[in-house]
């Protein structure tokens, strides 16, 4: 892709959003010129390997915020309850109280997972891995950490699926305080 820092960053906030809303297949490049303003010529200028580029930028861009904000209080806070806390603050952040589908998570689970595997696995398992590690460092046994490690991250992929379902963002606010609860080491 080829753009400046900042219309790069909006360009693609705007294409995730489409990829959000309508899955991979649904996101025509129709659709991603109507989120982006662009055609479908400038789209190509930006993303030469078309809408599987962009995905695959999409996905790279949600790994890096995630690396910083999520994954790196993981494992650099000096406290692990302090870096559990970052973590959950951030998820509640990322994903907007639970109004906001995790792209990568709706991937792994339409026709896309094949496409872009390595990235869907490298996403949850460095979650877990980095929950499960912190929680060690608090003083939970392996086995413990990694299952609640695991738990903790089903648990907020299946509240953004339930808070959508039934339109109730609460549901994922009372799932991010239960596993606060949980996770206190």
């Amino acid at each position: 892709m080829r753009a400046d820092t900042a219309e790069a960053e909006k360009l693609v906030a705007r294409i995730a959003e489409v990829f959000r809303e309508r899955g991979y297949e649904g996101a025509s490049l129709t659709r991603i010129g109507q989120a982006t303003g662009l055609g479908k010529g400038s789209l190509y200028n930006f993303f030469p390997g078309g809408k599987e580029e962009m995905a695959a930028v999409v996905l790279a861009h949600i790994a890096a915020w995630f690396e910083e904000n999520v994954f790196a209080p993981l494992r650099d806070e000096g406290q692990p309850a302090a870096g559990i806390g970052r973590m959950l603050d951030a998820t509640d952040l990322y994903f907007q109280s639970g109004g906001r589908v995790c792209l990568v998570g709706a991937f792994a689970l339409d026709d896309s997972r094949n496409r872009f595997v390595t990235e869907i696995r490298a996403y949850f398992g460095s979650w877990v891995a980095h929950l499960s590690a912190a929680l060690q460092r608090g003083g939970r046994d392996k086995p413990e950490a990694d299952q609640l490690a695991e738990d903790t991250v089903a648990a907020i992929q299946g509240a953004l699926t339930l808070s959508r379902a039934f339109d109730d963002t609460a549901v994922f606010s009372r799932a991010l305080a239960r596993a606060r609860a949980r996770l206190a080491v």
